[in-house]
């Protein structure tokens, strides 16, 4: 799709030329039954250019072809008002050159945005190295989250202060809807427990849907965006999302298992293999319970969690399966998990993700 529309703004802008080679006699073209003059002719050829020139920006990956084909489509359509009788229907393609180029530009900002929110969260993160995990620290906690710190490879490690990762995967932002492939990325500060989480998600071609979930002191916030521009939802700093955010937060720690040790977290043995966990910060606490395998793995996380964000949402089970493992630099953490909502209707198994990339301490912030 991409190539397609690469072809239709670079073949679009070619045949705006046509205007001017007709004002300046070049050719007697029967495309146009009205005279054009000179200056308008030099507005067909500025138009034709910015369209070349967009065309040339957008197969470089720039973000200024968005502002410059917005600009080219504006002065096109008024050309195309002009001469409507004769070029009523090219309003069709500079309608889909404007919806892909104000989403190319809402991505940008959206882009922006995030960026500047990390960089806030990564700046207040304190430096790797402190510290390492010993015997002694993982002492008082119950027996199978013992085993699952000694699984994970934490034991003789610094601890944990930052990470950050990557996804890949596929959702469904309703139960009867259609897999959606996503790519995301995520920021986690771990001794004052914050995330930030941004994805792109493949709604319709060259449109997108983005998304960031933010949980900064004990406050969550989730804003999604159609074609990178339209709201969809835009929640935050509420009793249900901020709930929320916090649960999200304890069942992702255990992509960082040393935080199993900070203060935030208290650790309860129900039975054989399953532990509840307590999550408190600023006076509020959420639980969830882990279900651990007989050799220390994590298997599961179960919580009540609000289904949405708003006035209406309602508190449901959140079930996180663990499909497989793998060792990012030493340490063994889930990187293939499957997110179902246990509804009363029947379960949804909205997300499947895969962590395609893992690293902590030190972060060096990346900007799309």
């Amino acid at each position: 799709m991409r190539i397609a529309f690469l072809v239709m703004v670079l073949l679009h802008g070619l045949i705006h030329l046509m205007g001017f080679t007709k004002a300046f006699g070049y050719g007697n073209l029967a495309e146009f039954s009205k005279d054009i003059s000179r200056p308008i002719g030099l507005l067909w050829l500025l138009v034709g250019l910015l369209f070349i020139v967009s065309s040339i920006l957008y197969w470089k990956k720039m973000v200024a072809w968005s502002l410059l084909v917005i600009i080219a489509m504006v002065l096109s359509q008024i050309l195309i008002f002009i001469f409507w009788s004769d070029a009523k229907f090219v309003t069709i393609v500079n309608a889909i050159i404007l919806v892909v180029g104000i989403s190319a530009y809402g991505l940008y900002r959206f882009n922006k945005m995030v960026f500047q929110e990390t960089q806030d969260l990564v700046r207040d993160i304190g430096p790797g190295g402190i510290s390492v995990v010993t015997k002694e620290d993982i002492r008082q906690l119950p027996e199978r989250v013992q085993e699952w710190m000694q699984s994970s490879g934490v034991m003789g490690t610094e601890r944990l202060v930052s990470v950050h990762l990557r996804q890949k995967g596929k959702m469904k932002i309703k139960p009867e809807g259609k897999w959606m492939p996503f790519t995301a990325e995520q920021y986690f500060d771990v001794s004052k427990p914050a995330f930030i989480w941004s994805t792109e998600v493949d709604f319709l071609p060259l449109i997108k849907m983005v998304g960031r979930d933010k949980f900064i002191d004990g406050k969550g916030e989730m804003l999604i965006k159609l074609a990178n521009v339209i709201p969809v939802v835009n929640e935050g700093d509420n009793e249900k999302i901020n709930s929320g955010a916090m649960v999200r937060y304890l069942a992702e720690m255990v992509w960082f298992p040393s935080a199993a040790l900070n203060h935030y977290v208290h650790w309860e043995t129900m039975d054989a293999n399953s532990v509840k966990a307590t999550f408190t910060l600023n006076g509020k606490s959420v639980f969830g319970i882990f279900e651990f395998s007989e050799n220390g793995e994590m298997q599961s996380f179960e919580a009540e969690r609000y289904y949405g964000g708003g006035k209406d949402a309602s508190l449901e089970t959140w079930l996180i399966k663990v499909e497989e493992y793998k060792n990012f630099i030493g340490f063994k953490i889930p990187n293939k998990c499957s997110v179902t909502w246990k509804l009363k209707e029947g379960d949804f198994n909205w997300l499947n993700l895969e962590i395609t990339d893992w690293t902590f301490n030190n972060l060096e912030l990346t900007k799309n």
